[in-house]
């Protein structure tokens, strides 16, 4: 079954268990251009839901203090057209006063303009602009201590930023670099510092590249 094509649900739940026991498409031990095809192919076909899951997973860390909500309940093609006709049955075209539902209509829109200003107050400011990144950082050698390593990593402490998993890549001749995720406030962290900060570390780390970066 391809993965690029989203245009029916069984796509969608066989990727998923496809993904059960693996962290990429293809399957590998790093991110690729499969993976890159999958996700613009499932954001094409429901660019609102993949909008909406990678906002809300920005909330990650807010979850538990997030207001009491309801979710609508699902809504088929079929009940929106009978509720489109419905409508229509409830129009008179020969009985109301077009001044006096004019005036009511304007009545209803300053209501719910007034409804929803005072809710996006009540909600307080923007959630910050949040990036996940992918983080390589290679060692010299077979010989160094990849422990001391990761902690050192780990130790960089910045506002914003929230170090997450990590995996050990080999590279070859005995060699494995760190492959650690991270996510930072996008206007509090800057990527270059974060990298400088890392390449301080003399002793231990050769070089770090950026692997991945997906905004939230």
């Amino acid at each position: 079954m391809s993965y690029t094509d989203f245009k029916t649900l069984e796509t969608i739940k066989s990727l998923n268990d496809f993904l059960k026991d693996k962290s990429y498409v293809d399957n590998g031990a790093e991110a690729t251009q499969a993976d890159v095809s999958v996700y613009k192919a499932f954001q094409k076909e429901y660019p609102h839901f993949t909008r909406w899951f990678n906002h809300i997973a920005s909330f990650t860390e807010e979850f538990d203090s997030l207001p009491a909500g309801k979710a609508p309940a699902a809504s088929s093609s079929s009940a929106g057209a009978a509720a489109a006709e419905e409508d229509d049955d409830d129009v008179d075209l020969f009985g109301s006063d077009d001044d006096e539902v004019d005036e009511e209509a304007e009545k209803l829109k300053q209501q719910r303009l007034a409804e929803y200003a005072a809710k996006k107050a009540a909600k307080g400011p923007k959630p910050a602009a949040k990036s996940i990144v992918t983080l390589d950082v290679k060692p010299w050698d077979d010989e160094t201590d990849l422990d001391e390593l990761l902690t050192n990593v780990k130790n960089i402490q910045m506002d914003g930023l929230t170090w997450g998993a990590h995996q050990w890549i080999p590279v070859g001749f005995g060699i494995k670099k760190l492959q650690i995720n991270l996510v930072v406030e996008d206007a509090l962290v800057s990527l270059d510092d974060l990298q400088a900060a890392v390449e301080e570390d003399e002793d231990h780390v050769q070089s770090t590249d950026i692997a991945a970066m997906q905004k939230l």
